[in-house]
């Protein structure tokens, strides 16, 4: 089971910065071989949720009130270690992450926008798509929203 922790950028330490930091940049940049800033200055605005197995974040995603990223709440950077995706854990990282949601901003409609691959998965979660495929960074992406 995961270890789950929800922290205002403010409270994260320097080590769990810099791994949250270091997972994105080996999913989003190296494992899908894209060039791009990360650091796209809405770190500072968000909860970070991420799970820890045996003392390491092996996932993690952002939350935003409405207004931020879109004119609804909303979930980015959604990503689980490679290693351990076999474990279905991208599945408890979006529940624990729409509970938050709702928990934290009092929201229960949230928009993403997801990697046009993982369309079935979000649908798994309520999100259903609500804009024509777009390229963000080169990578097929679609809007999708819940409730």
């Amino acid at each position: 089971m995961l270890k789950w922790s929800i922290k205002p950028f403010e409270a994260l330490s320097v080590h769990e910065l810099y791994d949250l930091l270091r997972l994105r940049s080996e999913i989003f940049v190296v494992e899908q071989n894209c060039v791009y800033l990360d650091l796209d200055g809405k770190d500072k605005v968000a909860l970070h949720l991420f799970g820890e197995f045996e003392g390491k974040i092996v996932a993690h995603a952002r939350l935003f009130k409405a207004g931020i990223s879109f004119d609804n709440a909303s979930i980015g950077r959604v990503t689980v270690d490679a290693n351990y995706r076999d474990r279905k854990w991208g599945h408890d990282l979006m529940r624990e992450a729409i509970a938050g949601v709702l928990l934290y901003f009092g929201e229960s409609q949230i928009t993403i926008g997801a990697q046009l691959y993982l369309k079935k998965f979000y649908e798994s979660h309520g999100f259903v798509q609500t804009s024509e495929m777009y390229l963000e960074d080169d990578i097929p992406h679609i809007e999708m929203k819940r409730g």
